[in-house]
């Protein structure tokens, strides 16, 4: 929202620096972006007065003009606009002026004839587009003086960031009441008197189909009105604010919605048919071409304000074409209206289609001042445009609107915001915002006022309290936590759980992922996912999140597209979410849908961050289950099992499964390389996907049993067999814990050789021996060491 000081001073007598002023209603929540100087880039043009104005001998539209620029001395100017004339007082742009254009003003000679400086058009000058000709300012300006002051341009805007709930901020009238709230100021509003003089033409009917889409619609007729541009002071100050002036029945429509935040229409009233106005939804598939030229295509949805069996507008978002006013318009019909803010929305958002009006109306309006409003622009036309206002209006109200009433206790908010305030402050902040006050004991009965529909329970008031108070000004202070041994027996809750894993998974020097649960069916498409459980979002924020994840997997691969494409080596990232699927019909669930808590881990690129003592090398298939294995000995799950998957995986290649206790857990393997490609991936792109409510179930059934620690040192001793690749390294170490040796106290494998066009590989394991009340001797370790080689060789059929 820009707000221009000047027109902020006419509602309240503010003194301040803008800075100032930016500073406190940023503590109150309206932050300040920035303070804009619109025409600091003209601020050394100054007025001058032509003294004397004729032809060059040189040139049939050339102009020698003598100016008084306030300089001592006249200046020789040549002027080439068709509308210079002696008299005139113009702006002058003097030598070393430099223009918004990046234009410097030098001294020149046009044709022969010398020239000190330049006559500006208002598009020179960066006000408008007019370049017919030269401006003319005003007889009562004084040479010499600069144009900002003359012209009472605004020297400062502040560009103000409104949060969607303040939607009573969105103008100049909105804002003045934040400043009177915060600097103790009055609130006056300019009067604009309206006289209804004008002849008694036919007001149309309203007629509203839907109250809820439509609470209030009004309108007033204002007649014999004559197209024109609007005076220099509405185009700048409008100008000043980012809007176009158009002339001056649409200047004023603009100037009211940003003056009091009610957005006006107006309609060329002989191009309305029928003599009604109907309030209806469009027929599905109508066509309307909208003000800015284009044909929309709209839907049973979409609310339109209709004549004789036509939309003539979309209603809050823009007119249409074909009542437009333009230069042959001589009635107006003035349309006042508020509608309810979500369809606004949605025809907005579907169509792509934003306005000044359309911001609005989508967060609220004040329903109270919507005739107010109309009344204060019929007046502002008739005045610009030298119309009549016609008596009466034309209105239907189907849902007047009704204050919401609120209980407040000073004590409460006292409780809540940490700080003691006293109930006549209190009062005099509710009563500045304009709330109506009940006091009946310790609570108070509120009402809001029509321009707050955000105020609608006690925390809202508090929370307006404390920011006049000053959030800042509340010194921190931790909250009182007091135990409760009661329920230190009690199962560690859901958020407790996870929170204890991603501690366990930062441990391992994993980043956490946060990734949005909407996905793209294109994406679950990508990854082959199934789509008969998928869950689709009936108002999706865009095409690409148009359905809930059914895996991790989509958001994992996005992050890994993001990281690499900023030039990361490596990625070692977790993410612990829900995913969604569709309920079965015998599952009867509110939501329809059943969520799972799912772990996802994913691995590429540098095994480390490379540098040393570090030894290069990039990641596989033995960190992941390293990973995964490391989990299972965090939560004291039962020995995991590991298979092949069933059938052929969606987006893994190879797939393995993850049991333990008869459960499946989960999965994990290579992303296929065609889909890791796609992803920019130029490595391998090894995932798992681990079932979260699978792993709790295990991890509280699993009983925690303590032993002592080992006194006696352990022996290891090494072996390697050669076996055919068939041979799976899990069917070796279960043979070898099959042996049950009462000295054997662990095996792992230690390394792996596969050498090129060999149908054997290199196997080599360690085993670990210990005697609980002993240090083994060298001979008993080999005999026990020959054991296990003997019988690998018997049963497997391996050599050692």
């Amino acid at each position: 929202m820009l707000l221009s000081l000047s027109w902020l001073r006419e509602f309240v007598p503010y003194e301040g620096t803008a800075q100032e002023l930016g500073d406190k209603l940023t503590m109150l929540g309206l932050e300040l972006e920035d303070i804009v100087r619109p025409y600091e880039a003209i601020s050394s043009i100054v007025v001058g007065h032509v003294v004397e104005c004729v032809d060059h001998p040189e040139s049939d539209h050339l102009h020698l003009c003598k100016v008084d620029a306030g300089q001592g001395e006249l200046l020789d100017i040549v002027c080439g606009a068709p509308n210079v004339a002696a008299g005139q007082k113009v702006p002058v742009a003097l030598v070393g002026s430099t223009l918004p254009g990046g234009l410097v003003i030098k001294k020149a000679k046009l044709r022969g004839a010398p020239s000190h400086g330049m006559i500006c058009s208002e598009r020179e000058l960066g006000l408008t587009e007019d370049h017919s000709g030269i401006m003319v300012l005003p007889d009562s300006a004084v040479p010499g003086t600069r144009l900002v002051d003359t012209l009472e341009l605004d020297h400062e805007v502040l560009d103000i960031s409104i949060t969607p709930n303040r939607a009573d901020c969105l103008s100049v009238l909105g804002l003045a009441r934040e400043t009177a709230l915060a600097f103790k100021l009055p609130l006056t509003i300019p009067e604009r008197p309206l006289c209804e003089n004008g002849p008694a033409l036919a007001l149309p009917g309203v007629d509203i189909a839907d109250g809820d889409a439509c609470p209030l619609y009004a309108g007033r007729v204002v007649a014999d009105v004559k197209i024109g541009p609007s005076p220099m002071r509405i185009r700048h100050r409008l100008h000043a604010v980012g809007v176009r002036p158009i002339s001056n029945i649409v200047d004023v429509t603009n100037y009211i919605l940003f003056e009091c935040g009610q957005p006006l229409h107006s309609f060329d009233l002989d191009k309305l048919k029928g003599g009604r106005i109907h309030v209806d939804f469009a027929a599905e598939g109508e066509r309307l071409v909208t003000l800015d030229g284009q044909e929309r295509v709209l839907r049973a949805a979409d609310l339109t304000i209709r004549d004789e069996g036509r939309a003539v507008a979309l209603a809050g978002v823009m007119g249409g074409a074909e009542t437009e006013i333009d230069d042959g318009s001589r009635n107006v019909f003035l349309e006042s209206a508020c509608f309810k803010p979500a369809l606004i929305r949605k025809t907005s958002r579907r169509l792509g289609l934003s306005s000044e009006s359309s911001y609005r109306f989508e967060r609220g309006i004040d329903q109270c001042r919507t005739l107010w409003a109309m009344d204060r622009a019929a007046a502002m036309m008739a005045e610009l445009s030298g119309g009549k206002v016609c008596p009466g209006i034309c209105r239907a109200e189907p849902r007047p609107f009704t204050p919401t009433r609120i209980t407040f206790r000073p004590e409460r908010a006292n409780a809540l915001l940490g700080v003691t305030l006293s109930p006549e402050f209190d009062a005099e902040v509710l009563k500045g915002m304009g709330c109506a006050i009940e006091k009946n004991g310790d609570a108070w009965t509120v009402s809001q006022p029509s321009w707050r529909p955000d105020l609608t329970r006690e925390a809202d008031l508090i929370e307006e309290v404390g920011r006049v108070w000053g959030l800042d000004t509340i010194e921190p202070a931790l909250p009182v936590i007091h135990g409760d041994l009661a329920r230190a027996g009690e199962p560690e809750s859901d958020f407790a759980f996870r929170m204890r894993l991603k501690r366990w998974a930062a441990g391992l020097g994993l980043n956490e992922a946060v990734n949005y649960s909407f996905v793209g069916h294109k994406d679950l498409d990508q990854l082959r996912l199934p789509r008969e459980n998928r869950i689709s979002i009936m108002n999706p924020l865009s095409a690409e999140q148009d359905a809930l994840r059914t895996a991790l997997a989509p958001g994992l691969l996005q992050t890994l597209r993001n990281n690499l494409a900023q030039g990361a080596a490596g990625l070692r990232i977790f993410e612990i979410a829900n995913i969604f699927e569709s309920a079965p019909r015998a599952d009867e669930r509110a939501t329809g849908c059943v969520e799972t808590g799912m772990l996802g881990l994913m691995l590429y690129g540098s095994r480390f961050d490379g540098g040393w003592p570090q030894t290069p090398g990039d990641a596989d298939y033995a960190d992941l289950k390293g990973i995964v294995e490391n989990l299972q000995r965090f939560l004291h799950l039962p020995a995991l099992e590991y298979g092949s998957h069933d059938g052929e995986h969606p987006f893994l290649l190879p797939c393995v499964d993850i049991r333990a206790d008869g459960r499946t857990l989960g999965v994990m393997g290579r992303v296929r390389p065609d889909l890791a490609d796609a992803f920019y991936a130029r490595k391998d792109v090894w995932l798992a996907e681990l079932n979260l409510e699978e792993v709790r179930a295990l991890h509280d059934a699993a009983v925690i049993r303590f032993s002592p620690l080992p006194v006696f040192p352990p022996v290891r001793r090494d072996i390697t067999i050669m076996a055919a690749r068939t041979v799976r390294i899990g069917t070796v170490l279960d043979h070898i814990a099959g042996l049950r040796l009462p000295l054997l106290e662990s095996a792992v494998l230690h390394d792996c050789f596969e050498p090129e066009g060999s149908e054997e590989r290199n196997l080599t394991f360690r085993l670990t021996f210990r005697h609980a009340d002993r240090t083994l001797k060298d001979a008993e370790v080999d005999k026990e060491r020959e054991k296990v080689a003997q019988s690998l060789v018997r049963d497997l059929g391996v050599r050692v």
